[in-house]
C-alpha cells in the first residue's frame, strides 16, 4: 500500500457505515409507519363498533378510538390524532357510525417531527333499540 492510500480504509468504512445506517433508519421508519397505521385502523373500527351499540352515543366512537390507540402505541401517538365520529346513512337505508382519524406518524428521530400523514376510517352499522 502506497503512502497516498494510508487511512483510506477508515474513510471508506465511515462513508459506507453512514449509508447503511441511513438505509436502516429508513426501513425502520417504514415499519413504524405501517404498524401505527394498522393499529389506528383497527382502533377506528373498534371505536365504530363500540359507538354502533344501541345504548351508546355515536359520538363516543372517537374517544374510544383514541383510548385504544394510546394503549396500543403511546400517548404521544394518540395525542397527535384528530378523530371524529358521526352517523351517516348509506344507500340501503342503514345507519352507519363512521369514525375518521387523521394525524401524522411520529418519526424515529424526534428532531424531524411528524412527517408521514395518516388518514383512516372505521365503519359499523348502528343498532336500533
Amino acid at each position: 500500500m502506497g503512502d497516498g492510500e494510508r487511512g483510506s480504509a477508515v474513510v471508506e468504512f465511515v462513508l459506507v457505515s453512514l449509508l447503511i445506517l441511513t438505509l436502516l433508519l429508513a426501513v425502520l421508519q417504514v415499519a413504524v409507519y405501517v404498524h401505527v397505521r394498522n393499529v389506528v385502523t383497527a382502533s377506528a373500527q373498534d371505536g365504530a363498533r363500540y359507538a354502533a351499540n344501541a345504548d351508546v352515543d355515536s359520538a363516543a366512537g372517537a374517544g374510544r378510538t383514541v383510548e385504544v390507540v394510546a394503549r396500543a402505541t403511546s400517548e404521544r401517538t394518540a395525542e397527535g390524532l384528530r378523530c371524529t365520529s358521526s352517523e351517516e346513512a348509506d344507500g340501503t337505508g342503514l345507519t352507519l357510525v363512521v369514525v375518521r382519524c387523521s394525524g401524522a406518524v411520529p418519526s424515529l428521530l424526534s428532531a424531524l417531527g411528524n412527517l408521514l400523514p395518516l388518514e383512516v376510517t372505521g365503519r359499523a352499522v348502528k343498532e336500533t333499540a
